[in-house]
């Protein structure tokens, strides 16, 4: 079997979905060595970051050395502001971009880079059009490529954050923060960076550095599931607040709680904290993927590790207490328990009584047959008659 590579890569539309923020991402018909068709889904902030990874891998193609040796495609950078206006737009660039790749040399479009990030993840099989309120709306290209206005939303309106502490970036993707800077963000990851907005700067910002303005609360925080939800950490873990948990690489455990700022409540047997959710990953996914992410940017920070932050609100954010997550996962645990395997009555324990079936009355004693003579001494006269005739 020959080496594994990509023939062509085609953009199909790109999609509007709603979770946990409103976002887009492209649809992409990857055609392989072997002739099988794969439809994946990438973020546009993805593509930006895998185009600057791959300059950085031939920095010669890409033009950094001299610009007349530069055969590697430009990408620009996007107007955030425009919205599903500059989804739209940005669909022609992509295309060409994608044409370009594939037409670069073997050592370029067939590198592990290019693979790895165009191969089929679990995310693409697992659309997320289950149990949601809204569903995602899809956009398909037109078949001659061109595109009609009338079909073109207007921009949509960016959530609004404030930073409440000056942040210094740590990598050149990531974006510098003054404490009361206002920024809008265009991406919120699980991670718990966000891709924010600032004028003409762009970048990833801790979430834990921002709040919202109208209110401290984050409204898209979904509710604890003490049901649990399986994962793996991919990263071992050394708490240092003491409402954090402690873990090895390679552990099992549950997450019953999905908080936007990165830092997801998890329960190992019956013990709950926080815990980073960039060193977690669900069976079955891209590990090498996300220990790259681990290695440009790592965990972002916890608010309450922040110091000199100043919030604008009066009242802080409402978090729910340890104590509150440990008693009501316990309880969870101890009903769970209760219906999969009642418990057994052990050797040693008195037998539990059982029913007793209900005996009958007793009934009362027959007398003896009187003599004849009795009979004779207290009957009636009727009775003594109708004797002396059968006689």
């Amino acid at each position: 079997m020959g080496d594994t590579f990509i023939r062509h890569i085609a953009l199909l539309g790109f999609e509007k979905r709603f979770v946990p923020s409103q976002h887009y991402v492209y649809m992409f018909l990857v055609k392989w060595q072997d002739l099988s068709e794969k439809v994946v889904y990438r973020r546009f902030t993805e593509i930006y970051e895998f185009h600057k990874a791959l300059k950085e891998m031939f920095p010669i193609e890409a033009g950094d050395i001299s610009p007349e040796s530069r055969i590697i495609p430009h990408l620009p950078a996007p107007r955030w502001f425009d919205g599903q206006r500059a989804a739209e737009s940005r669909q022609g660039t992509l295309t060409e971009y994608c044409n370009a790749l594939m037409g670069l040399p073997v050592k370029i479009s067939r590198c592990p880079h290019v693979l790895d990030f165009f191969k089929v993840r679990p995310d693409d099989l697992k659309l997320p059009t289950d149990s949601q309120v809204k569903k995602p709306e899809t956009y398909l290209m037109p078949k001659d490529g061109k595109t009609n206005a009338a079909d073109i939303t207007g921009p949509i309106i960016l959530q609004t954050y404030r930073a409440i502490a000056d942040y210094e970036k740590s990598s050149g993707s990531e974006m510098a923060l003054a404490m009361g800077d206002v920024v809008d963000v265009v991406e919120k990851g699980e991670s718990g960076w966000w891709f924010c907005q600032m004028k003409t700067k762009r970048g990833w910002v801790p979430a834990s550095y921002l709040e919202p303005l109208d209110s401290p609360d984050e409204v898209e925080d979904p509710e604890p599931n003490y049901a649990g939800e399986p994962y793996v950490t991919i990263k071992t873990y050394t708490a240092v607040l003491e409402d954090e948990v402690s873990l090895q690489e390679g552990e099992t455990i549950d997450v019953i709680h999905k908080l936007l700022d990165g830092w997801w409540v998890i329960r190992k047997e019956d013990v709950t904290g926080y815990f980073p959710s960039m060193y977690l990953q669900k069976a079955g996914q891209d590990i090498a993927q996300a220990q790259r992410q681990i290695k440009r940017r790592g965990a972002p920070p916890r608010r309450s590790s922040i110091r000199n932050a100043h919030s604008i609100h009066q009242r802080s954010r409402k978090r729910l207490s340890q104590d509150t997550y440990r008693r009501n996962s316990v309880r969870f645990l101890q009903q769970r328990r209760r219906l999969v395997r009642p418990e057994p009555q052990s050797a040693g324990s008195p037998l539990k009584e059982q029913p007793q079936t209900e005996r009958p009355k007793p009934q009362p004693a027959v007398p003896p047959r009187p003599s004849a003579d009795l009979i004779l001494n207290r009957c009636s006269e009727s009775t003594k008659r109708k004797l002396a005739s059968a006689v």
